[in-house]
């Protein structure tokens, strides 16, 4: 960890497991290279991945529903919510900022060691994410590679974050933006306790 947390700090990049897909991570200044590894265009969102919910909470407006989803951390739920005014527009594009906290020992040790990071998933893009350590050192994005060379994440589908996105105005719904492994009706539930309704997105 400490290793990872010197190449971060050198504007170097770092892939680590986690409960979904292998992820690749950056510090947040350094948001532009996950673009420039991945072949992705600028500007394109990444996500916030934070030790723990009240870090992560930290970098968004405070809202009742986002307040609730948070309870669903750790876990594989990116949420899309409305950023604090200090989060780095590269974090936030149209002052939206996408928060997420693993469920997996090395990815939380990683954000405990070097603070929340930027992070998307450890693949080229149009190329499906790594799902073994194997798969992310063929990549070949990172310049180190958490984890065993048998590391493999837990979810055997290999399921992304479902992405949910927060209404921006008064009266919308909440949006599924990305399915993936937590399911739908978990977090419909959640919402529905502070009366928001959700839906998929086409």
């Amino acid at each position: 960890m400490a290793r990872a947390a010197e190449v971060l700090a050198a504007g170097g990049v770092v892939g680590y497991p986690t409960e979904a897909v292998w992820g690749l991570a950056a510090r947040p200044g350094h948001a532009a290279e996950l673009h420039r590894r991945k072949g992705r265009e600028p500007g394109k969102p990444v996500q916030v991945s934070c030790p723990d919910a009240p870090t992560a909470l930290a970098w968004a407006r405070p809202s009742a529903a986002l307040t609730a989803l948070s309870d669903l951390w750790p876990g594989p739920l990116t949420v899309v919510t409305a950023a604090q005014p200090a989060c780095p527009p590269d974090l936030a594009p149209g002052g939206q900022v996408g928060l997420r906290v693993p469920d997996h020992p090395l990815a939380r040790a990683l954000l405990l060691a070097a603070g929340p990071l930027a992070t998307t998933s450890l693949n080229p893009a149009g190329l499906p994410a790594a799902l073994t350590r194997r798969e992310a050192a063929r990549y070949a994005l990172a310049d180190l590679l958490l984890g065993q060379d048998t590391e493999e994440a837990p979810d055997p589908q290999g399921l992304a974050s479902t992405v949910v996105a927060l209404p921006v105005r008064p009266g919308e719904p909440a949006r599924i933006l990305r399915a993936g492994a937590l399911p739908p009706e978990q977090v419909r539930a959640v919402l529905a306790g502070v009366g928001l309704a959700l839906e998929t997105a086409p």
